[in-house]
This record gives C-alpha cells, structure tokens and sequence, in this order.
C-alpha cells in the first residue's frame, strides 16, 4: 500500500513543509517527538493519506499530548501507518458484512483538532463523508483553509 505524509509547521513566514517515510518511526510517540523538533512550539501537523482510502492528521503543540484524527478507524486493521499514529486497545475488530459494497467510513480521535486553522470538526466529517472527495482532496481543502494548501501540493509534485 502506498501512502503520502507530510509534515507542516507554521511560523512568522508561513507554512514550511517535507515529506516524512514513516518507517523510520516506532509508534505516535516518536512521530510526535520529530514533529516536536521540526518547530517546538507548535503547531506542527502529520497529514497523512493512503492510497485513496483514509486520511489521519497528527497534530502536536509545543510539549503537549499529540492530537490524533483519522477518517475510518478500520484502517487500523489493514494498514500499518494507520496503527502507527491510531493507538486505541479497546477498539473491537470492525466486520464488513456486505460484501462488494463499500462500508461508510467510521472517523475517529480529534475531529476539532483543526478548528483554530479555519476547519472546525463539523466541517471536517461532512468533509471526509462526502462520496467524492478522495483523501487528498480533503487535506487540500483543510489547507486552503489553513493556508498551507501551495506547500501541500508542491510536497505531493516531488
């Protein structure tokens, strides 16, 4: 499966970003740390996509608990970025019953975690739950709100 992440942090000139390769991470709490030395201040953001399926964004500021959103926790079962930044050990196994048919998408953690930089959490599930908005359309239009949406794009060229 392949999957794009990318890490922002904002400051007095704007958004600065790269690309991460999140095998180099052993769990939220090291992605947490390497976005804490990207700008230790805060906020720095983890927006991450596969392959047309799911988003999650991780959000730390300064030395505060990560802020973790992802739009279909049964991404946890099928993806290893996904149980990389989603960590929950009393979720219960979700079962798709209906074959050939394409389950709604179960969003789960801080849906609100993006509010202060223009999408507030009501904007982003009706966002992830629109049947044509891929992924990256989604994080595209957070960042056309936050501001980000040029350094986004140009990460997702390379």
């Amino acid at each position: 499966m392949s999957y794009f992440a990318a890490a922002l942090t904002r400051s007095n000139g704007g958004w600065t970003g790269r690309e991460m390769d999140l095998r180099e991470f052993e769990d939220l709490e090291s992605v947490s740390e390497a976005l804490r030395d990207l700008d230790p201040d805060g906020p720095a953001l983890l927006l991450l996509e596969q392959d047309d399926e799911w988003l999650a964004v991780v959000r730390v500021d300064g030395d505060g608990d990560p802020r973790v959103f992802l739009s279909d926790r049964r991404a946890v079962q099928t993806s290893e970025v996904a149980a990389l930044v989603w960590v929950d050990e009393e979720e219960e196994p979700v079962d798709d019953d209906d074959e050939g048919t394409r389950p709604v998408a179960e969003p789960v953690g801080d849906a609100n975690l993006l509010a202060d930089l223009g999408t507030p959490e009501e904007e982003l599930l009706e966002l992830c739950a629109h049947e044509r908005l891929l992924p990256a359309d989604v994080l595209s239009a957070v960042g056309e709100k936050a501001g980000f949406v040029d350094v986004l794009d140009s990460l997702r060229e390379v």
